[in-house]
């Protein structure tokens, strides 16, 4: 295959996933449907299955597209040259609800869909293990540099991260927490966690 086939094809599948996540944004990850993914598009399901193979194998990339979108925007934080403390702040500000919070109420239907679908199970493991590694990096940085004092980062991530992730649960799904107790308790917890002044988290 030529270079500029296989650039029309990487092309092609953009436009897949951008469609799906559209779709997903509608209806859900359960109930999209291939059907009117290519609708969206203006194309044949057969096209869609052509470099999809499954309606799964479809759901779960389109979610890894997502998801890979916001790790990147948490890797940028990492990435920056801002101490440890602000690089903290700027993963907890990108990584909790915000706005219609769409990215979230995707994780969380891909948490549901995951108990079924091997495919998304495989694609949040993964997504999960970067976002912490990234968190941990965050954690260690600011343990060498004398911000932090945690003696255990790699349990303070999952604790951190399990928090965060039942509290945006709690906010999006139930409405029992509102999003300034969202933020005001995860600061404190992680302020404890890292032994940090709270307010600087805030």
């Amino acid at each position: 295959m030529s270079g500029a086939r296989r650039r029309s094809a990487s092309l092609r599948q953009e436009e897949i996933l951008g469609a799906t996540l559209d779709v997903v944004e509608r209806d859900g990850l359960a109930a999209t449907r291939v059907a009117d993914v290519a609708s969206a598009l203006g194309v044949s399901p057969a096209l869609v299955f052509y470099h999809f193979r499954t309606k799964d194998a479809l759901v779960a990339a389109a979610f890894a597209h997502a998801a890979e979108r916001d790790l990147a925007r948490l890797e940028k934080v990492v990435a920056s040259d801002d101490p440890p403390l602000e690089q903290l702040r700027g993963m907890l500000r990108h990584y909790g609800p915000t706005g219609t919070a769409t990215g979230w109420r995707l994780w969380i239907d891909a948490w549901a869909l995951a108990q079924r679908e091997k495919e998304i199970h495989a694609v949040l493991r993964r997504m999960d293990r970067q976002w912490c590694a990234l968190l941990r990096e965050v954690v260690e940085a600011g343990v060498a540099s004398g911000d932090f004092r945690c003696p255990d980062p790699g349990a303070s991530v999952t604790r951190i991260s399990a928090l965060l992730d039942g509290l945006s649960v709690a906010t999006l799904v139930y409405k029992s927490v509102t999003r300034p107790q969202l933020k005001a308790w995860v600061a404190e917890a992680v302020a404890r966690e890292l032994e940090v002044e709270g307010a600087v988290l805030t």
